[in-house]
């Protein structure tokens, strides 16, 4: 079973149904309890990072994460599940994230040169190329495949070792991570037809 933490924020009837569509029973749950007994645990979200993570406090989800993450259970953040894995966040001030993983999170300049008289556009949104190393997620995948983002800000991780994938938006940023059996990714691998649902099949079967 894979479970899918529901803090109030996220898409998470579409995470449950693109794994249905590969073949795995997935649940949805606001109750932290159920955390400790999943097999594979799947941190969604969108929205505001601070808000997300009151709300992961509110709800009793920050010590049950900690605990899966450290009994070694396959993990997989999505989107802003990413960002909050950080140490912190430069989103309207500094706010603390859940420090699994060394680093902050960025905002995109919005003055990012794309040619002589354009910039580029803030947030991030639509399809983009992802550059991969050879992790169990991405087994597969094709180097340049297209997924799907929407995001203005991108983590920078204190140690390069976890980078597993980049995007190149006016600068070569982390667009997936791994480290042991915690895996995230900045994109939306259930809005990325054919490619994410690979990267989901490949997540179902660690």
């Amino acid at each position: 079973m894979i479970t899918i933490i529901d803090y109030g924020m996220g898409n998470l009837r579409s995470v449950e149904k693109a794994f249905e569509k590969v073949g795995f029973a997935a649940q949805i749950t606001d109750d932290p309890r159920r955390v400790a007994t999943a097999e594979r645990l799947v941190l969604p979200g969108v929205g505001a990072f601070c808000d997300c993570m009151s709300n992961l406090r509110t709800g009793g989800f920050i010590d049950p994460i900690n605990e899966f993450v450290a009994s070694g259970r396959p993990f997989l953040g999505i989107c802003l599940g990413l960002q909050l894995l950080f140490s912190a966040s430069e989103e309207f001030g500094s706010h603390e994230g859940l420090g699994i993983i060394p680093g902050t999170v960025k905002r995109f300049a919005s003055d990012m040169p794309v040619a002589s008289t354009q910039t580029l556009k803030v947030p991030h949104m639509g399809w983009n190329q992802i550059k991969h190393s050879d992790i169990p997620l991405f087994k597969g995948v094709k180097q340049g495949s297209y997924v799907y983002f929407v995001h203005s800000f991108y983590v920078q991780p204190d140690d390069s070792n976890v980078i597993a994938a980049t995007t190149d938006y006016g600068i070569d940023f982390c667009s997936a991570i791994c480290r042991d059996n915690v895996m995230a990714t900045q994109f939306h691998p259930e809005k990325s037809q054919l490619v994410g649902l690979s990267m989901l099949k490949n997540f179902g079967e660690l």
